[in-house]
């Protein structure tokens, strides 16, 4: 259960690095308690897989999953470049979090 808790800690996580964008600094009302909604499932999400995981294994798929998510979605959403070596770098941490995944 612990790796689903993951999971979707790092889904949440993607959602509010996203939803920070359109905060437009904490401007935007709806945004804003999205954003910070997120913030606290993906925190509580964490935390409860940390009951079982190892805290270097967690915080880097976390962090990992947050960071793949919000690049895809940058390139979709922000239309920033989509360079071969920047996708080339997003699947070095496929890969890492994929490895982590196999020795934990």
């Amino acid at each position: 259960m612990a790796w689903t808790y993951l999971f979707f800690a790092g889904l949440f996580e993607i959602g509010w690095a996203i939803g920070l964008k359109y905060t437009h600094g904490f401007t935007r009302l709806v945004p804003t308690v999205l954003t910070v909604a997120s913030m606290a499932v993906s925190l509580g999400l964490l935390g409860l897989a940390l009951k079982s995981l190892p805290l270097g294994t967690a915080y880097a798929i976390w962090t990992g999953i947050g960071t793949i998510g919000t690049a895809i979605l940058g390139i979709v959403l922000f239309g920033e470049p989509a360079t071969a070596l920047r996708l080339v770098c997003v699947g070095l941490i496929v890969a890492g979090i994929v490895g982590l995944k196999l020795v934990s």
